[in-house]
């Protein structure tokens, strides 16, 4: 590669810099009179000899209300979309020519990556269908997806041929965050894990888990192998619960273990009037209601015998179409909450739930939860966006032969917080630009009523509550620090998204500015070499966030 059209001030900048930067973490003392980074946080893990550690990279709201983040595969910059309800992870390639993967920057097979590594010469396949009924498809091959400061190395991966699903804000692919067992690549091709799951079970993070702050109008957050400190002020009001085991899928295996990012919910109440969940399957569940906890879903979804009985405590309420869902009169928005283990419950205020004033009846707004017929994999709720914004979620992944997978919640909001007003509402509605393009029914609707489907997994192998299990969780090299009785969340790694530049101007000026992490600089879907006029982002590995120093003048990069 070389460089043209540069002056020698901007040449010996980004030579120094490379100088400098490509030390990594090691050489504080070469940036000395040159750039001092001060990071916002510190890291305090148990397993310190791991490569990576840990990192943070900023979250941001797309515009069809999942979130997404930055990543690096091969050296290309994509943004996908994160998502716990899945495990796979994939990204469209220019193999893929649909209109809408047209729409977006796509991984180019053309592209000699020096990570690329085939997977059967390219001739294994994927298949995913989603709720919605789009679908993607493409080939399975292996590359290094980077993330902040944490790379999985060998990743396998989906490159997409074929296509129908909208992605927007030019997002390229989802990143599956689920298990093992819910994934198809893995089901069909050796040593192929997710890629959360690669992280752990190869030792990668400081402590196998991941933190998320999602936020409605502002950068959040995701932290992978800690917690971000800068959001949870007191590990020690994180309130714990354990992810619920699964009994295998037919004869797919003879153990159980964990599928689901999901945690029992034990009621759910509105204006303090609380409700015991009905479970669609008591048996196998324990009697309990299991609730799904999914960033890739934009809404709050119920089974129709707990989404009615939530309705009927608010008056004037109504179904509206068969999807359903629910309006609740404008002026009422009361408080709801929903509650796991013993008595720990969140609460969310009414602009937390309420979608929005309908067009034809702006009286009346379109609410979550919806309802949903029963579900054979027994999850009767999802909590996806609406709830996950109200708390700084930490998603431990466990440890094999030593600690179950959970999640852990803190409350970003005080629980015995005014209510907010109707007028407050309606504010916040309006400068959100909330109302919806619906026409209500002028009649009443009746509540359906639906068969309930065979349940899927196989309970001749039965699944325990809280079970240790000795495989597909993170290495046993990592010491427990959850595994009850002695949770001890304080020594969980910590970083902040936050980080000090401390520089000597062309005067002898010492200048210090502060910063959050934000998305890099660098175009999206563009190989390094690859001819293109752009800001030049030079990566800054330091221990909790990536700091990107960028030289503003146009640069022409060319092979």
């Amino acid at each position: 590669m070389s460089l043209q059209w540069l002056s020698f001030p901007t040449v010996a900048v980004l030579l120094l810099l490379h100088c400098v930067l490509c030390q990594g973490i090691g050489a504080p003392r070469s940036l000395a009179n040159i750039v001092s980074v001060q990071q916002g946080g510190q890291l305090n893990g148990t397993n310190s000899s791991s490569p990576n550690g840990s990192g943070v990279t900023p979250v941001t709201l797309a515009d069809d209300g999942t979130y997404y983040i930055v990543l690096e595969a091969g050296l290309i910059t994509f943004r996908a979309t994160i998502d716990t309800g899945s495990a796979d992870s994939w990204l469209i390639s220019t193999a893929c020519t649909t209109p809408t993967c047209m729409q977006v920057p796509r991984y180019p097979l053309q592209y000699d990556s020096p990570t690329f590594v085939s997977v059967n010469n390219n001739a294994s396949v994927f298949n995913l269908s989603y709720a919605d009924t789009t679908a993607a498809s493409g080939f399975i091959a292996r590359e290094a997806i980077q993330i902040s400061n944490v790379t999985a190395p060998n990743q396998a991966i989906g490159l997409v041929t074929n296509s129908n699903v909208t992605l927007v804000d030019k997002i390229s692919g989802i990143l599956g965050l689920g298990f093992p067992r819910l994934s198809e690549i893995y089901a069909s091709t050796a040593n192929a894990t997710p890629f959360f799951a690669t992280l752990a079970s190869q030792g990668i993070l400081q402590y196998p888990i991941f933190g998320l702050s999602l936020t409605r109008n502002a950068t959040g957050t995701l932290a992978l192998g800690a917690i971000d400190v800068s959001v949870v002020q007191n590990v020690s009001n994180i309130i714990w619960n354990e992810v619920v085991p699964f009994s295998p899928i037919g004869t797919q295996t003879n153990t159980s273990g964990y599928f689901y990012w999901s945690i029992y919910m034990t009621g759910f109440s509105v204006n303090g009037t609380s409700l015991t969940p009905i479970p669609t399957y008591p048996t196998p569940t324990d009697n309990s209601s299991v609730a799904l906890l999914d960033i890739g879903t934009p809404g709050i979804y119920g089974p129709y015998q707990d989404v009615t009985r939530f309705y009927g405590l608010i008056p004037g309420s109504r179904l509206v179409d068969e999807s359903g869902q629910w309006v609740i009169p404008c002026t009422s928005s009361p408080t709801i909450s929903f509650t796991f283990g013993d008595n720990n419950t969140f609460v969310l205020q009414p602009t937390d739930y309420i979608i929005g004033p309908a067009a034809s009846n702006p009286g009346l707004c379109l609410s979550w939860p919806k309802a949903l017929p029963p579900s054979s994999d027994g999850v009767d709720w999802q909590l996806g966006t609406p709830f996950l914004r109200t708390v700084y979620s930490v998603w431990s992944y466990g440890i094999d032969d030593e600690e179950p997978p959970m999640i852990g919640l803190y409350g970003l909001s005080n629980a015995s917080a005014t209510v907010e007003s109707p007028t407050a509402v309606s504010a916040f509605l309006s400068s959100v630009s909330a109302t919806v393009a619906t026409v209500l029914p002028n009649y009443v609707l009746a509540t359906p009523s639906y068969t309930t489907p065979p349940y899927t997994f196989n309970t001749s192998v039965p699944a325990t509550f809280g079970e240790i299990v000795a495989s597909e969780l993170a290495t046993s090299t990592y010491f427990p620090i959850l595994a009850s009785p002695t949770v001890n969340a304080s020594a969980l790694p910590k970083v902040y998204d936050a980080y000090t530049t401390i520089y000597t101007n062309s005067e002898g000026q010492s200048v210090t500015s502060t910063y959050h992490v934000s998305d890099p600089t660098t175009a999206l879907g563009v190989p390094p070499g690859w001819s293109g006029a752009q800001a030049l982002g030079i990566p800054y590995f330091g221990l909790s966030s990536s700091l990107f120093i960028t030289v503003t003048t146009a640069v022409w990069i060319l092979s």
